[in-house]
Order: C-alpha cells, then structure tokens, then sequence
C-alpha cells in the first residue's frame, strides 16, 4: 500500500504553513513600540521606591542595553540620544517613572499623538482598578 500524500493533504498542510507564518511573524514597529512601551513602564511601575545601589546599577545596565539592542535603528537612536540629554533617573520608583514618561512623550510628539499627563503615571501603571485581579 502506498504511503503518498495527495495533492489535497499537501494543499492543506500548505495552507496551515501559512496560516501559522502570518499569524507568528515579527512585530511592525507600532507593535514593537507599543509592547516596549509596556515593558518599561511596567518594570518602572513596581521599581523600588528606595533601591539599593545594586539595583540602580542594575535598572541603569538595563535601560541602557534595552536601547542598545532595539531593533528599530532610528528609535534606537532617538532613545539613546534623549538619555545623553537626560541620563536614566534610577534614584527612586517616581524618579523612573517620570524620566520614561518624558520619553515617552517626546515620542509621541513625533508622532503626532497626544502626550500623557505624567502626573497621572501611577493612576495608569499602579493604581488602574480595571487592572487588578482581586
């Protein structure tokens, strides 16, 4: 008994192949922005409200080798050249998150969207009931 596959199983599985191809491909650059945005954000939001010098170092090392290894070249740029302007703000959780929504908003400046009120960040990141698990 022959073990081929008809043309109908090949059509099939060629089809899943794409399907999974264009349903796993690399995040465009809104994508990509968008969930580093949140990364930052989020690692800024339950940053220490009084850290060690270790992990000042440690948040200091990781902002810096983030941009240096984004894979967007010109928000790369952009990003490290803000933070020649401004240095990484690691002295405290509030500290941090101001220093990134700058950032951000310089970004969405260039963008043509609205800036985010920076006083409101742990309203946003902390303090959102709609986000909570309890």
């Amino acid at each position: 008994m022959s073990t081929s596959v008809s043309d109908s199983d090949q059509s099939t599985s060629a089809a899943s192949e794409s399907s999974w191809q264009k349903r796993n491909c690399p995040a465009d650059v809104e994508t990509l922005g968008n969930a580093a945005w949140t990364l930052l954000h989020t690692a800024a939001a339950y940053y220490p409200d009084r850290p060690a010098p270790s992990q000042m170092e440690s948040m200091r090392t990781f902002i810096t080798t983030f941009a240096d290894n984004y894979p967007c070249w010109y928000c790369k740029d952009d990003f490290k050249k803000a933070m020649e302007k401004e240095p990484v703000r690691v002295g405290s959780r509030k500290k941090l998150s101001e220093w990134l929504c700058r950032r951000h908003n310089e970004v969405n400046e260039k963008l043509g969207k609205p800036a985010f009120d920076c006083t409101q960040v742990f309203k946003k990141w902390v303090e959102n009931p709609e986000c909570n698990d309890s």
